[in-house]
């Protein structure tokens, strides 16, 4: 989850600072300098890799939220490349799971992109794999990408992957011999113009190969099926899938709210299945459009480190004219949903009780945020972990993910034999029996990392290393 924007020149020490729309109040840290000066011309000697390590090192010694577990003694000159001398700083929190790879350097542009209007490139879906079965499948398709274009739905599954049609290698064999980062290499980087022949069996079992060329597109983070009003046995349930916490969110929410509140919906089922998170602004406003009886309570808390307790910061609700008033919320929820999907969920806690509950697999546990530091100079931005959440009652800490601090929790597998919004999909038909007040299996807890490997997951690497990789996990 992601806040405050502050750019730091290295050559003049000055930051600027700015803050999410959405009617977030998010904090902003303290400029370290009160005179700016113009951002610095591209050059050697700004841009080494000593002069940019030394920008990391001196952002996380003033500013990681975790300063007992940053290790100082950790020699750059090690390290050949900024993230890896990151990752040997923050290596005492990973040994505590705190900070999973979520501080990193990455690009300002690749990132605002991103952020501002969805923008990637790539086929098109988002890929989930089978370690046991060694299948890769597609979990969705997004609107008006080269996948769609070729028919390639939810269900289809890629049985090879090619650069031309002579030199498929089966997925099979891909997996077995060198596991997910054998599949992700043979998809080819994320560039437009970059094509490959997949062999696909279709949904409907029929099998064909199709030439599928990269292009850049835009997520849309309230998709096809993704606002609707089932009519559950009489009841108007509303029903809302979320795939990113990106600014465009933000006037998608607000149309499917005032559709609900024309409506008089009181339940929801908010699909946030691998749903890696976003802005603190989108996640914000979110909970703006479940506050129309609690404008003005606290929906969370943000929290810096000691010396930076100055920029903490509650956020209170901030009712809409779109917003409604709901009784009971059944969010789905897979390994793949983190930082402000949990933060939304843990947010609206204190207020659902018993009449909240998280229905799918366990989340992943990612209970902090980041900021963003920018060297401008050299297009890198830092974003480490600053900043705590926590909601009205004082809950955080669910590093191994919500299920065990939900009141209710619903097991169920993500059918993608069926389209999302689809009543009798198993996630969202489990979702509508804990509205109606049925009874379920409930999720195992304890860590969401160690759950079992032969379950379905997201194709996506152990170490991110894009934007779209950490964001949009699967997406390619």
């Amino acid at each position: 989850m992601h806040t405050s924007k502050i750019a730091l020149s290295l050559a003049c020490l000055s930051m600027a600072v700015s803050c999410g729309g959405g009617g977030s109040s998010t904090p902003t840290p303290s400029p370290v300098a009160t005179t700016p000066a113009p951002t610095p011309t591209p050059s050697s000697a700004t841009c080494s890799l000593e002069n940019r390590q030394q920008f990391a090192f001196d952002v996380l010694d003033e500013w990681y939220l975790f300063p007992s577990l940053l290790d100082r003694s950790v020699n750059a000159s090690n390290y050949n490349n900024v993230q890896d001398y990151i990752d040997a700083l923050v290596a005492p929190a990973r040994a505590q799971n705190k900070d999973r790879f979520f501080s990193y350097i990455t690009s300002i542009e690749e990132e605002n992109a991103f952020f501002n209007e969805g923008s990637s490139a790539g086929f098109g879906f988002r890929l989930g794999y089978d370690l046991t079965n060694r299948r890769v499948v597609v979990l969705e398709t997004f609107d008006d990408t080269p996948a769609l274009g070729a028919n390639i739905e939810r269900g289809s599954e890629i049985l090879g992957i090619g650069t031309t049609g002579n030199n498929i290698v089966t997925v099979n064999s891909l997996l077995a011999n060198d596991g997910v980062d054998g599949v992700i290499e043979a998809l080819g980087p994320s560039d437009p113009g970059v094509t490959r022949v997949l062999r696909i069996r279709d949904a409907s079992g029929v099998e064909r190969e199709v030439s599928i060329t990269k292009a850049d597109f835009e997520l849309d983070p309230v998709p096809r099926y993704g606002s609707q009003i089932i009519n559950d046995n009489g009841k108007q349930v509303g029903y809302i899938r979320l795939t990113n916490f990106i600014n465009p969110a933000i006037e998608d929410l607000r149309r499917a709210f005032a559709d609900f509140r024309a409506a008089g919906v009181t339940e929801l089922v908010i699909d946030l299945r691998y749903n890696g998170g976003g802005g603190i602004n989108v996640n914000e406003y979110f909970g703006d459009l479940l506050g129309r009886d609690l404008d003005g309570e606290v929906f969370e808390t943000i929290a810096f480190r000691d010396s930076k307790s100055s920029n903490n910061e509650t956020y209170r609700f901030n009712a809409r004219p779109e917003s409604i008033a709901p009784t009971r919320i059944a969010f789905i929820t897979t390994r793949g949903s983190a930082s402000a999907s949990e933060a939304l969920i843990n947010g609206m806690q204190p207020y659902l009780g018993n009449n909240l509950a998280i229905v799918g697999e366990n989340t992943f546990g990612k209970p902090v945020g980041q900021s963003a530091f920018d060297l401008s100079a050299c297009d890198d931005r830092l974003r480490i972990v600053t900043l705590k959440l926590e909601n009205a009652n004082g809950q955080g800490e669910y590093f191994n993910g919500l299920a065990d601090t939900v009141p209710n929790t619903c097991r169920a597998d993500d059918d993608f034999t069926r389209n999302f919004g689809d009543p009798q999909e198993e996630m969202l038909a489990t979702a509508l029996d804990f509205l109606a007040g049925r009874s379920c299996t409930p999720i195992a807890g304890g860590p969401a990392t160690t759950q079992s490997v032969n379950s379905r997951k997201l194709l996506k690497p152990d170490r991110p290393t894009s934007v779209i990789e950490r964001e949009a996990p699967g997406v390619y």
